[in-house]
């Protein structure tokens, strides 16, 4: 089976025809003040969150559905912002490899195999994958081809994202995946230019350069312009997360990998760098003094055998970091209750057991991908004015009680997982409701998945 082919088209969000109360639920707001609200309601009207009262005194709009939040928790979606959909077909492909062997033996050669089908399979896949597990922001790094596709499934799905094709015009390992310079720009210019602020603005684009290895000077300089020269792109790469990937890039350049895209332009407020897991005291400086924000990819790290990121020295020079996943043939799991938990434990051992506590990892999934994306005003906290991005959690199950009195941060970081996500809404519209999806249906790119993946094995070189 392969997957359905549609014209595409820009949308806008799933249907939604009535406001939504949501009725004396806990809301954990994440908005700074770790302020969590009990017996709350929630007014949803349109694509924002319209009122927030312990003791609902607002009026509320005829033909409102209502629903009961009692025992609920409701959390702001998490903002996974490195990931990479394109790959999702690939899980369990590429195990136990190092970096650079991952990418030349198995990923490089995947994703030139992939055709307009295969790749929106994958992407709804991951897609599902992420919405099951309460993620409704997305920052996606693509392939060089079909990122059509990937818009499509975002789009389709009603989820949130940055996206962008990656653009390689280096690939010594693998030369059959990349493109010569002006192709591999303008082929970008011409996706930001249709796709930018689409659907409604929940589609952005982020230019995204593979990593120093993979893209020329000239290259790299151009994004950097692009970037700079359009209001609400993001640039989004991968710096510093293998020491052989570093070792080679000092042996290129003759700098180190944040030096070098300092050297070129790419740092600041607008950036989001992958992995940044082998950095000197000077290049966390350079993060810092340019607002460049970094995204932690713990589970990513640990099975490529990367390292462990310095993220309490990034914290302390005031760096924005946040969290993402990957891919899922170098993680194998798209979920972020993982990567909130993982990223608290690495770090303990070695900065003790008050490093990186629960409330940090949760702000650090919802408003702290916000403020990596430059959203913050937007999504990432429950506060009146907002996005209406909300997932609904269930955390009173037999083997975790829900104490009076209990600390919330705890239970969503250490002991939650998918099974407690009961409904998501991404722009004021259900995703996701009583565990069941609105927006896709499961079985069918299941299917589409497991043929499209049969037929891109056969066209591997």
């Amino acid at each position: 089976m392969v997957a359905e082919k549609r014209p595409l088209f820009n949308s806008s969000s799933p249907s939604k025809t009535m406001a939504i109360l949501i009725r004396g639920a806990t809301v954990m707001t994440a908005n700074g003040r770790g302020e969590t609200l009990q017996d709350t309601s929630i007014l949803v009207d349109g694509n924002r969150i319209a009122a927030l009262d312990a003791d609902n005194h607002f009026p509320v709009p005829e033909k409102t559905e209502i629903v009961d939040g009692r025992g609920c928790v409701v959390i702001p979606g998490f903002v996974q912002t490195h990931l990479h959909l394109c790959q999702t077909l690939f899980r369990g492909l590429a195990d136990d490899l190092e970096l650079l062997d991952w990418l030349q033996e198995k990923i490089f050669p995947f994703e030139a195999a992939h055709n307009d089908r295969s790749m929106y399979a994958s992407a709804m896949v991951g897609i599902a994958e992420l919405v099951r597990s309460g993620t409704t922001t997305i920052l996606d790094m693509g392939s060089i081809a079909h990122e059509e596709e990937v818009i499509r499934a975002v789009g389709d799905s009603g989820m949130r994202a940055y996206v962008g094709k990656a653009l390689m015009d280096v690939n010594d390992a693998y030369p059959k995946l990349k493109e010569p310079t002006k192709d591999a720009l303008r082929s970008t210019r011409a996706l930001a230019e249709r796709w930018h602020n689409s659907f409604d603005g929940r589609i952005k684009y982020a230019a995204a350069p593979r990593f120093v290895l993979s893209c020329s000077d000239e290259l790299l300089v151009e994004v950097a312009s692009m970037v700079k020269s359009t209001p609400g792109m993001m640039l989004h790469t991968h710096a510093s997360e293998n020491k052989s990937e570093v070792e080679a890039v000092r042996k290129r350049c003759g700098m180190e990998n944040i030096e070098y895209l300092h050297h070129l332009g790419l740092l600041s407020s607008s950036a989001c760098l992958a992995h940044c897991v082998h950095l000197s005291d000077h290049e966390i400086d350079l993060l810092s003094s340019t607002q460049t924000a970094v995204s932690h990819c713990p589970s990513s790290n640990l099975k490529l055998g990367s390292g462990i990121a310095r993220i309490p020295d990034l914290m302390k020079r005031n760096v924005t970091v946040s969290l993402g996943a990957d891919g899922a043939p170098c993680n194998n799991s798209l979920d972020m209750f993982r990567e909130m938990r993982l990223a608290s434990l690495l770090q303990k051992p070695a900065h003790g057991p008050k490093a990186m506590p629960a409330r940090a990892m949760f702000e650090m999934a919802t408003i702290g991908g916000a403020r990596a994306l430059g959203l913050q005003d937007e999504i990432g906290s429950i506060e009146v004015g907002k996005k209406a991005d909300l997932v609904l959690l269930n955390l009173n199950h037999e083997w975790n009680p829900l104490l009076a009195g209990g600390d919330l941060f705890s239970s969503v970081v250490y002991s939650a997982s998918p099974e407690n996500v009961e409904s998501v809404m991404i722009d004021g519209a259900w995703v996701l409701r009583r565990k069941e999806f609105v927006t896709i249906d499961k079985e069918k790119i299941l299917r589409d998945a497991r043929g499209e993946l049969t037929s891109l094995l056969q066209r591997v070189e």
